[in-house]
């Protein structure tokens, strides 16, 4: 990419590399290593056409979401809608989209920022969380 002058490279990390949860302490971990990565491999491309950049996708209806939500719909004896709600009103209370991400939402992020029109966007990291990690940065 760097002898072509041109590229795109997108980490997909998650909203966890900053929100922690407790039973996912390794995992946040790795993911939050992928910032570090993103951003040190970022450094190497300046002053070209190359960007490298981390994607911080958060609750994303996935198929993996979509059995956790029936699972714990079926555990607590309530619908798949109101187990949704109430994951948000109980586990991610931080999040301020209060509900799963569509993956196309998520997706449609992804290619812009793959694309030519993302030309000055390098070195970042990109929350895509709903709002779930809060601050103003």
């Amino acid at each position: 990419m760097l002898d072509q002058n041109w590229g795109r490279v997108l980490f997909i990390s998650s909203e966890c590399a900053s929100l922690v949860p407790e039973d996912l302490i390794a995992y946040s971990t790795t993911k939050a290593a992928l910032l570090a990565i993103s951003r040190g491999l970022a450094q190497l491309t300046k002053g070209t056409a190359v960007t490298v950049n981390a994607v911080l996708p958060g609750s994303t209806m996935t198929a993996g979401a979509k059995e956790f939500l029936a699972n714990l719909a079926q555990t607590e004896n309530k619908s798949v809608a109101q187990a949704e709600a109430d994951f948000f009103s109980e586990i991610r209370t931080s999040s301020l989209l209060q509900r799963f991400a569509k993956e196309e939402e998520i997706a449609n992020s992804i290619v812009y920022f793959a694309s030519p029109l993302a030309a000055a966007t390098n070195g970042a990291s990109i929350k895509l969380e709903g709002g779930s990690t809060g601050g103003i940065l």
